[in-house]
This record gives structure tokens, C-alpha cells and sequence, in this order.
């Protein structure tokens, strides 16, 4: 036996206040999973009537009581009315009428538009009488049609 000197190990010291590396970590367990609703309202598992075909995989039938009530109705879609773009000469004493009317209405927190107006006008001349709206189309002065000419 010969007596040589032992040489130190290569392997540092390791300090007590820290953890050595080479410890393995704990795997973590993953957790149980939490049941779907359909299948914690079940009672008890479905099994299959035959062997190949699975009533798990089908919905569950509608009950009479599910079965026995009526759809709602959809509501019924009122169509807008198809509009009419026209254009008239009016004299400009009765158009400034209409800007009156237009002020008077915005003062009574009513504001109105000048087609709004002139379609309250035919609503009030179709609610007259005969001898009435005879009377309001007298009242009115015939003016010529067409473009007024340019001065």
C-alpha cells in the first residue's frame, strides 16, 4: 500500500443556508376535472341499448310539457312608406307663411320641418268637409305652373 495524498474533490462545498440544485422539483397532479352540466344533471350514466350505438351522444327528448308550448310569434316587420320626392312653386308670401309656422311650432316644443307641415295640411284639408274644402280651394288663388323666370 502506498501512501499518496488524496487530492480534494472537485465538487464545491455547498452553503448551508442554500438548497442544493440537484433536488427535483414536485410534479404537480393535475386536478380532477369538475363534471359538464348535462352530466351532473343526469341521475345515473346512460348505457347504450346496443352494443355500437350510444344514447350519451343523442339530446335528451323534449318532455310533452316542453313539447306543448306554442312558439312565440315574431313580431310583425311594418314596411316604410315608399316616399315621392315632388317639387311645386309656391308664392313667396305663402312660403314665408310656411317659415312662420316652422317658428311657431319650434316655440311650442313641437319643432317641425316644412314637409311635416305641408303634410299636417293635407291631413286637416282631407278631414274637412265637402263644403269646407271647396271653400279653402276658393280662398286660394290659381298662379301659374312651371319655373318661376329669372330676374
Amino acid at each position: 500500500m502506498s501512501t499518496t495524498p488524496k487530492k480534494p474533490s472537485a465538487k464545491p462545498a455547498t452553503a448551508p443556508n442554500k438548497p442544493a440544485a440537484s433536488k427535483p422539483l414536485l410534479a404537480k397532479t393535475p386536478e380532477p376535472k369538475a363534471p359538464l352540466p348535462a352530466q351532473a344533471a343526469l341521475s345515473k350514466p346512460l348505457v347504450p341499448a346496443k352494443p355500437g350505438t350510444s344514447k350519451a351522444a343523442l339530446p335528451p327528448k323534449p318532455t310533452a310539457a316542453k313539447r306543448a308550448l306554442p312558439k312565440a310569434a315574431k313580431p310583425v316587420k311594418v314596411k316604410k312608406p315608399k316616399l315621392v320626392r315632388d317639387s311645386f312653386t309656391i308664392p313667396k308670401a305663402e312660403y314665408t307663411v310656411l317659415a312662420d309656422l316652422k317658428a311657431r311650432s319650434a316655440k311650442l316644443a313641437s319643432p317641425a320641418k316644412k314637409s311635416e307641415l305641408l303634410r299636417a295640411g293635407v291631413k286637416a284639408l282631407a278631414a274637412m268637409s265637402d263644403v269646407a274644402f271647396v271653400a279653402a280651394l276658393k280662398s286660394v288663388p290659381t298662379i301659374k305652373t312651371g319655373r318661376p323666370a329669372k330676374s
